[in-house]
């Protein structure tokens, strides 16, 4: 007699553990002007986008270059 393991187990339609895979939230698109807040330098202003690979952010005391997916900027 073959024993079979849990994770063989086919869930009920109705199981709460059937919900479908969310997909990942799109990247922000930035555009020279765009005014930006980042959780470490603050409020700024996009200078240049490269290619959707990075921005180049004017911070007022600082420039920085933040590459994507831009995990702490957001577009304001």
């Amino acid at each position: 007699m073959r024993r079979t393991s849990p994770a063989g187990r086919r869930r009920p339609p109705g199981s709460p553990f059937n919900t479908p895979e969310t997909p990942p939230p799109p990247v922000e698109q930035y555009v020279a002007g765009d005014r930006v807040s980042h959780d470490k330098y603050g409020l700024g202003r996009v200078l240049a986008v490269e290619q959707d690979d990075a921005v180049l952010i004017d911070f007022g005391a600082e420039t920085y270059r933040i590459a994507s997916p831009y995990a702490k900027l957001v577009k304001l």
